[in-house]
């Protein structure tokens, strides 16, 4: 639209003519947004907000007299407050790449105060402590300009031919050389160790593989075997059943037989003989008894015919003397004597039969001997016969 203007996200625009600015500001300022400005009786001027950069090389001596090069970045720009536009403005508007000469420029100076009370060392040791130094220095000055620094960067401080770096660095340079030659033996030592242990273990490897083939070549060799013993196997271990179930029928029919036999042969024999036995027993119990009985029926038979044969036998005794030449002594004594003896002499005969057949009247017969005597006492005749 005619006579509407709009600055850029990075400018400001300057109105001059007219009202005057804030402050007292010869312009006003318009950022962010557009404005209509009357033409003819307004002017329009933009002002840069954009970041702008500054390099400074300036040789500064330090505490110790040492001269150092020190090269540094700045970057700047101009604040975005009003009153940070109108001091830039005013200053920098017609010419704005002053700014960066004149911000050079200021560094340079705050530098080499800074610089100076410091020594080498700290310099080189300590660079942002360098930095935020000069920064802060500067910072009250570059505001009175309309400025702000974003950063400060030493980018390097060189002490020219006097060696003085280099030679305070020689002792870290050669720490740092041995560090690497170390660092590179032990490096060294531990690749050729990881070769060694990589060659330990490809042959540990190796040898695992190997034992590990051999048993399986072993384990199969063993199924082979086996498996070609497992058919006649079989068989042998089926016959030595079929034998022993044969063994165990043939037993068992022995057994079977035996029982039989027991049964038939045995049980029988033995029942046989017992019978028998009971019956032989029974017999002699009887043949005893039937004996005992005719014992005692042939003593009582032989008793009664030895008395009924006694007076034969006295009478053959007396018989007998007829022929004898015997010597009566005592007359009518003597003969009673002699007929007492005979009688006892049959008795004596009875008593032995009796004996001999054991009959237990031989104590009577014995009794009866002793009372009667081919000799009485009594008497005082004598029987003699020849």
């Amino acid at each position: 639209m005619f006579g509407y203007r709009v600055p850029a996200p990075d400018q400001a625009m300057l109105i001059s003519g007219g009202r005057r600015g804030q402050g007292g500001a010869p312009f006003r300022v318009v950022t962010g947004h557009g404005k209509f400005v009357l033409p003819i009786f307004r002017k329009v001027r933009f002002l840069t907000l954009a970041m702008c950069e500054s390099e400074v090389a300036e040789t500064c001596v330090t505490r110790q007299g040492i001269a150092l090069t020190v090269r540094a970045v700045i970057a700047f720009k101009v604040g975005n407050d009003t009153e940070s536009v109108v001091n830039a403005g005013q200053r920098f508007l017609s010419e704005q790449d002053q700014m960066a000469v004149l911000t050079g420029r200021i560094f340079a100076g705050h530098l080499r105060s800074i610089i100076g009370s410091m020594t080498v060392e700290e310099i080189v040791t300590e660079r942002q402590k360098l930095a935020t130094e000069v920064l802060e220095t500067s910072k009250t000055e570059m505001a009175k300009i309309g400025l702000i620094v974003d950063s400060l960067q030493i980018q390097s401080i060189d002490d020219g031919e006097t060696g003085y770096i280099e030679a305070m660095s020689a002792p870290h340079k050669a720490a740092i050389q041995r560090q690497a030659q170390i660092a590179q033996a032990q490096a060294t030592q531990a690749s050729v160790e990881a070769q060694q242990e990589a060659a330990r273990n490809q042959a540990e490897y190796t040898r695992q593989t190997a034992i590990v083939q051999a048993e399986y070549s072993a384990e199969v060799d063993r199924a082979q075997a086996h498996a070609a013993q497992a058919g006649p196997l079989a068989q042998a271990h089926a016959q030595q059943e079929v034998l022993a179930a044969q063994t165990e029928l043939a037993q068992r029919a022995a057994q079977l037989r035996q029982q039989e036999l027991v049964a038939e042969v045995v049980k029988p024999a033995e029942a046989e003989a017992e019978r028998i036995r009971l019956l032989a027993m029974a017999e002699a119990e009887r043949m005893k008894i039937q004996a005992e009985a005719a014992a005692s029926h042939d003593r009582v038979a032989l008793d009664r015919m030895l008395i009924d044969q006694l007076p034969q036998i006295v009478k053959e005794a007396s018989a007998g003397l007829a022929n004898a030449n015997v010597n009566v002594l005592n007359g009518t004594d003597g003969l009673g004597e002699i007929a007492a003896g005979l009688v006892g002499q049959g008795l004596t005969i009875l008593d032995s039969v009796r004996r001999n057949l054991g009959t237990p009247d031989g104590e009577t017969a014995n009794a009866d001997k002793n009372g009667s005597s081919g000799t009485t006492n009594g008497h005082s005749g004598r029987v003699e016969i020849e």
